[in-house]
């Protein structure tokens, strides 16, 4: 079946499995909620929101947020406002198919104080540079005109990744090619970050089920962003010649965040 992917590629299964730690599925295997967890509040959850985020420049503690969340302690709202709505976009998708619908519905919930109300869960319809805080331009995303053709693919994709039959090595190895996809192809004004993290996560819980959910790989992108910036950048400078046969380094990030602790 996945020899019928239009956009994702699939070259580097092979070498990704021989690469992938035999103990991968003891390791997941092994993943629990938190203590601090209720029903009402999940750790998790916010170590993904707060981690994903500070990855993007925002100013946020992990104690602070949790504190906030659990605890109801009271921060200025510029504070905590755009993690509460990554941390209510999370929630969505926990209930939700992966599709297209529930996907720009995320990036609505997550962009709600960083894009104007139209263009929250909306195609941009612009060209789209990534620039370095200096103003260098390090990548020019997919043009406006091949975007719908694009996204058309990536979602075709999905639907078929979710009726494949995979074992964990392959829910990994998709999941991570998701995110990259994602961020490469940069289908929104803003947020294209978030979201390419948040739909590996939750792809791999469509996959594995709801263990992936405290898969902490946001915090391992934060704990190596520079390099997680790095692996992006190498497979080219624009859309149209992008060499994923350089992915793998990139995609390996994944499996490894299941060395994080607490």
């Amino acid at each position: 079946m996945i020899e019928k992917l239009k956009i994702i590629p699939v070259d580097l299964l092979e070498q990704y499995c021989l690469q992938v730690n035999e103990n991968l599925q003891s390791s997941f295997d092994k993943l629990k909620e938190a203590e601090i967890s209720t029903d009402t509040f999940s750790f998790y959850t916010s170590v993904a929101s707060v981690f994903s985020s500070k990855i993007e420049g925002e100013e946020i503690e992990l104690d602070s947020y949790v504190k906030h969340k659990k605890f109801g302690i009271e921060f200025l709202p510029d504070y905590t406002k755009k993690i509460d709505d990554l941390y209510n976009a999370y929630t969505f998708a926990k209930s939700a198919r992966m599709n297209k619908i529930n996907i720009e519905e995320t990036h609505k919930l997550l962009s709600k104080h960083i894009v104007a109300k139209h263009q929250q869960g909306k195609q941009r319809t612009q060209n789209m540079y990534v620039s370095t805080p200096d103003g260098r331009i390090e990548y020019i995303a997919a043009s406006p005109f091949e975007l719908e053709s694009e996204m058309q693919k990536f979602y075709s994709d999905i639907d078929l990744l979710l009726d494949a039959k995979l074992n964990i090595q392959e829910a990994f190895f998709f999941a991570a090619l998701i995110h990259l996809v994602f961020v490469k192809i940069h289908p929104f004004n803003d947020g294209n970050g978030r979201t390419g993290r948040l739909l590996e996560k939750w792809f791999l819980a469509q996959k594995l089920g709801d263990k992936a959910w405290f898969v902490q790989s946001e915090k391992n992108y934060y704990q190596q962003h520079q390099s997680y910036y790095d692996k992006l950048r190498v497979l080219g400078l624009e859309y149209q010649d992008l060499d994923y046969s350089k992915a793998l380094p990139f995609l390996l990030m994944l499996p490894n965040s299941l060395n994080i602790n607490g």
